[in-house]
């Protein structure tokens, strides 16, 4: 069994992790079905201040702390190399480090971006807005399955 401060590495893990894919779930199931039943106009300006709400640091503190901490769990896997968990562990860093946050700055990021460039009102934003409603959820559905299967493997690594 892990323990001492290994554990409460892990368990800070779990539930950063965790909050995570709750958040990421929450969009891919309710939030952007609700935003998609809007017309394109006011889909695509809710869904840019969302952007903007997302990036302020009580998530942001998860966000990335999460990382972090994934990769100092991975890094702490790699040197003290614990007779238990080790694959778990690692497992989880990876889960979270390429499929969460990787993710995020690769897929759903410079979807952000571009949809943040474009005026709501525009005929050229009401073309890109189902295409980014079907792209930016596709990936988040990824980033959630990814999230929760990290949680899940720092929980496996603690039982």
């Amino acid at each position: 069994m892990i323990d001492g401060p290994y554990f409460w590495l892990t368990v800070l893990g779990v539930l950063g992790t965790g909050l995570v894919a709750g958040v990421f779930c929450a969009f891919s199931t309710f939030v952007m079905r609700g935003l998609a039943a809007l017309p394109p106009a006011q889909g695509a300006a809710a869904m840019k201040a969302i952007n903007v709400a997302a990036v302020t640091p009580p998530f942001m503190a998860v966000f990335l702390g999460s990382a972090v901490l994934c990769a100092v769990i991975a890094v702490v896997t790699f040197v003290l190399w614990p007779d238990e968990g080790t694959v778990e562990l690692l497992v989880g860093s990876a889960l979270y480090l390429f499929g969460s946050f990787g993710l995020t700055m690769v897929a759903n990021v410079p979807r952000n971006d571009r949809l943040a460039g474009l005026e709501p009102g525009t005929s050229e934003a009401a073309a890109y807005w189902p295409v980014y409603i079907r792209e930016w959820t596709l990936w988040n559905h990824v980033r959630t399955v990814a999230s929760a299967g990290a949680a899940l493997a720092y929980v496996l690594a603690l039982t």
